[in-house]
Formats: C-alpha cells, sequence, structure tokens
C-alpha cells in the first residue's frame, strides 16, 4: 500500500483518536498500568486534536484511509502513532521524516521528543539519543534530541 504524508484536516480527528486508543490499549499496555492507559485514551480524543491543530502542524498518513500521525509544533515532535495493523511498515520513520524535514525549512537544528517505555526504541533506531528521563502524569518518559542536517541537505531528502 502506498502511503502519503499530508497535512491534518478536522475530519481526521475521530480516525486519529481511534488509532491512538488502539495503539494504547493493544500495545502501550504491555508497557504501562491500566489507569495510565485510561488517562491517555481521556486525554487523546478527537476535539483535542481538533484544539491542538490551532498550534501545532499535525500529519497524518495515509493509504487505504488514515493509518498513522505525528504533530510537531516548533522543534518538538508529539503523538507519533501507527494503527497497529500497519506496524513495521515504514510509515513511523516516514511521518519522523516529513516533521524533520518541515523543522529544518523552519530553521531548528535540533528535534526533541518525549518517548513512552513502548516508542523509546523506535526514536533510537531514527538517530534520537537519551538526554533524561522525567515522570509526567502518563508514567515514564525518554526524552530524546537528535540534531538535523543543515537546510540545504534537506532539501534533497
Amino acid at each position: 500500500m502506498a502511503i502519503r504524508v499530508r497535512l491534518f484536516r478536522p475530519g481526521d480527528a475521530p480516525r486519529i483518536a481511534e488509532i491512538i486508543q488502539r495503539c494504547l490499549r493493544d500495545v502501550n499496555s504491555r508497557d504501562y498500568p491500566q489507569h495510565i492507559i485510561d488517562t491517555m485514551c481521556a486525554h487523546f480524543t478527537a476535539e483535542r486534536f481538533i484544539e491542538l491543530s490551532a498550534s501545532r502542524l499535525i500529519y497524518v498518513a495515509e493509504g487505504d484511509g488514515v493509518v498513522g500521525t505525528v504533530s510537531r509544533e516548533g522543534n518538538k515532535v508529539y503523538t507519533m502513532f501507527v494503527d497497529p495493523d500497519f506496524a513495521a511498515q515504514g510509515i513511523g520513520r516516514q511521518l519522523m521524516q516529513q516533521v524533520e524535514v518541515s523543522a529544518v525549512r523552519d530553521g531548528y537544528d535540533h528535534m526533541e521528543t518525549g518517548a513512552s517505555i513502548t516508542a523509546h526504541g523506535f526514536y533510537l533506531r531514527l538517530g534520537y539519543t537519551d538526554v533524561r528521563t522525567s515522570e509526567t502524569e502518563f508514567g515514564l518518559n525518554y526524552i530524546l534530541r537528535k540534531a538535523l542536517p543543515p537546510a540545504q541537505a534537506a532539501r534533497s531528502l
């Protein structure tokens, strides 16, 4: 299936919320207790994404419908999720490349993200390095950073 990454539209919000809640319940639940999963699911609603779209660039990966999402505010990455049915197909990598290229175009020289225990290895494989850990309302969180190429190099990506 060919994947295209595009900017979020408000009509995408219900599907994005569904993907995130499914990831949390089916995948992240291996690493976090039920009360943390419930808190995260209550946070990531369709309405929340519509609100966030006013301050963040939100991207969706689309094949036969929306299969993943990521958002960026400045040089910070948020809410990178791929439908578990489409995991390990390079969709997450494609979404991250989009936010990194757009960040370079906006003049940023590095990206930062907070990663769950579940997603930590994914970010390490993309070249992010650990800065520190923190405890949040959503449990243990890894803070990671990645240097970005100069703008001229990003144009060739």
